[in-house]
């Protein structure tokens, strides 16, 4: 029951911080923005992680995991109202970049809560069973934006967002009872500092490919509305396209317990980039709406697993009592290649269109799947 509960709360607070990319690149073309400028609005959504991720899993590891929770909760509740009251393209800016600032301290908690629920040999089920959540929030989340932008608006869909976005943390301040004890205060961590994170080979490749794979939807999540919008779909079928990877993410990973006891952690990551950076090239040449639904699932397939294992890669290689650290390392990892790299692939789509987007995240991924299987090779010399 804790396990569960943990993942449904979670699922809402995704569903709605991951509406809300789809919504903000629907909402600036409207305000016709360039795909310059909407790249530097994906960028703000990892502005706050990046600088304060391994801050929120040190509070996390510290002071337990429901007050960060509940913060986060409430201040991406909060962020997405923004827009309601300026419908400018600054008041997006500031949106994203406080959905930002509240994701980064629920997601770490919730990350470091699911680990600690049960035992060890519970865990990777316990990341599958979360990571089926989020798919769920991944598909339900863009469907639920694209209706609601064609028959309410987009004032109407912001504010049903935030009501989701707020659900997880009024739960958490009325029933608290199923977070474990153990995790509530940790103060047996190891001293050290990240640089000794970053020491552990496993860990660092690991941080390496997770935030490869979450450049990957992430940029799928906001550039194929713009594709989308520029040949002329609504919003309700841009949202089911981008649901289709969600619900594909959803079938993989009922498989994932038992491909990794099968073949491994690292080789199923390898296999995931292998599969998404191909499917990426095939984006650009169909516009076909069935066609691309169809790519999107196979785009799900391939990088399904990838960000569950990722974290649970993270969990395991972490020192005692580090773990929330080592997950805001990950995210930290993360959002620096979020931010890095929607800002060179907007400049590449002002200039040269969409096509050049998706053909370098193609070829980001394929060379990750490179680097991640030479890693693999490669004994674990450095423990």
């Amino acid at each position: 029951m804790p396990l569960y509960l943990a993942v449904f709360l979670s699922a809402l607070n995704q569903m709605s911080m991951k509406g809300s990319k789809m919504l903000v690149a629907l909402y600036a073309l409207s305000l016709h923005a360039s795909p310059f400028t909407i790249g530097i609005l994906i960028s703000m959504y990892a502005v706050f992680p990046l600088m304060l991720a391994v801050t929120a899993g040190r509070i996390s590891d510290r002071f337990g995991v429901r007050w960060p929770m509940v913060a986060g909760s409430f201040v991406i509740g909060g962020a997405l109202l923004i827009p309601q009251f300026f419908h400018s393209i600054g008041a997006l800016f500031l949106c994203a970049a406080l959905v930002g600032l509240g994701t980064i301290f629920y997601h770490v908690s919730a990350h470091n809560l699911v680990g600690a629920i049960g035992t060890v040999k519970d865990r990777t089920s316990n990341f599958g069973t979360f990571s089926l959540g989020s798919a769920i929030s991944g598909f339900a989340g863009p469907m639920l934006v694209g209706l609601l932008v064609d028959h309410g608006g987009y004032m109407v869909t912001y504010a049903y967002l935030s009501v989701i976005g707020i659900l997880p943390g009024l739960c958490l301040l009325v029933y608290a009872r199923f977070i474990p004890a153990k995790i509530v205060h940790t103060h047996s961590a190891e001293s050290g500092g990240l640089m000794e994170l970053l020491r552990i080979r496993t860990l660092r490749s690991t941080l390496i490919t997770s935030g490869i794979i979450l450049t990957g939807i992430d940029l799928f999540n906001f550039y194929m509305p713009i594709y989308g919008h520029s040949i002329g779909l609504s919003a309700s079928v841009i949202g089911l396209i981008v649901g289709m990877q969600a619900a594909a993410a959803f079938v993989v990973r009922l498989w994932m317990p038992w491909m990794a006891e099968k073949y491994g952690e690292m080789r199923i990551l390898t296999w995931s980039l292998l599969m998404a950076g191909t499917t990426y090239m095939l984006f650009p040449a169909f516009e076909n709406p069935f066609v691309l639904a169809g790519i999107s699932f196979l785009l799900g397939l391939g990088l399904g697993c990838g960000q569950p294992l990722s974290i649970i890669l993270t969990y395991n290689h972490s020192p005692p009592g580090r773990s929330g650290e080592a997950l805001g390392l990950r995210l930290t990892v993360n959002k620096f290649t979020q931010i890095a790299v929607p800002l060179v692939f907007g400049s590449l789509g002002s200039v040269f269109g969409i096509l050049p987007i998706f053909l370098a995240n193609a070829a980001f991924l394929l060379g990750g799947a490179a680097n991640n299987s030479r890693h693999h090779s490669k004994p674990d010399a450095e423990k």
